[in-house]
């Protein structure tokens, strides 16, 4: 029986009448929601137009340098909270001006994360964050892809524990840069300049560890302690350089995170074989 013969009796006079007017609007009623769910899907995909890019905000150059935001410039964090794999939610640090995405492959266990968003430094950020609300140690690490090998070289895609999800929040992370440059920065207080240790750097000529050689990056948090740790050609991670001191309040957020070092342009990274443990010494 078709389920319109639940309301319009068979017996009715205009039964009939009203079946034939049902069955044959099906069809058209059918193309017109595919076609308004196509569009809306289309339009939810598409970039804002018009967007206004701030100076300060464009990537440096040839011809241009980059610069700080002005001391007073913050925008509102989005947030949305749903669990996405083993992270209790994702945000929008910042609200770069295109909107940021991500997905979890449960087949696979990898994050894709989409993000615009002119930088992860000076005394704010801008990227789209996966995160988990914490407290006490923290063993964190990712392996990390760029499947665009094209993009541009200063984006950074990271492991990273942050006091709040405030665009000048404290934070520590471990990142890797799309050409090859691997740093820990941190930033000491709310709305101070980010500092950096540097594992390579390719302005004094030390060799690049990621093409070959680098394939997994992670941050121990042991009680103010912050350590720095890779992985060489999958092989055990082992820790780098010296830590950092750097107190947080519980609760913070743990996660991991992806910045395109594009205002208004949208990249990707690939987050795999994730690790996040609450206790230290179990990063791996």
């Amino acid at each position: 029986m078709h389920p319109t013969d639940l309301f319009i009796r068979r017996s009715h006079p205009a039964g009939r009448f009203i079946r034939a007017i049902i069955y044959s609007s099906f069809p058209i009623l059918f193309s017109t929601l595919i076609f308004c769910t196509i569009s809306y899907k289309v339009s939810a995909q598409a970039a804002p137009a018009n967007v206004a890019v701030p100076d300060w905000a464009l990537p440096g150059s040839d011809t241009h340098t980059q610069v700080p935001p002005p001391a007073d410039f913050h925008r509102a964090t989005k947030t949305e909270n749903f669990r996405i794999g083993i992270f209790e939610g994702q945000s929008d640090v910042g609200a770069a001006l295109v909107p940021g995405s991500s997905t979890y492959n449960s087949a696979t266990k990898q994050y894709t994360v989409v993000s615009a968003g002119y930088n992860v430094w000076y005394q704010r950020d801008e990227f789209r964050f996966l995160w988990e609300k914490i407290s006490g140690d923290v063993s964190l690490a990712a392996d990390i892809d760029f499947p665009d090998t094209a993009g541009y070289g200063d984006r950074k895609a990271f492991v990273i524990i942050r006091q709040s999800l405030d665009d000048d929040s404290k934070e520590a992370m471990v990142a890797i840069h799309g050409a090859g440059l691997m740093h820990m920065a941190w930033r000491a207080e709310k709305g101070q300049m980010m500092k950096e240790v540097r594992v390579n750097d390719r302005n004094k000529g030390l060799p690049d560890l990621i093409s070959g050689k680098v394939t997994r990056i992670g941050i121990e948090k042991h009680g103010d302690s912050f350590s720095l740790y890779v992985g060489l050609n999958g092989g055990p991670m082992h820790q780098v350089g010296e830590s950092i001191k750097l107190h947080f309040d519980a609760p913070f957020y743990a996660g991991i995170g992806f910045c395109s070092h594009l205002p208004a342009k949208t990249d990707a990274a690939i987050f795999s074989k994730v690790v996040m443990e609450n206790t230290a010494g179990k990063v791996q």
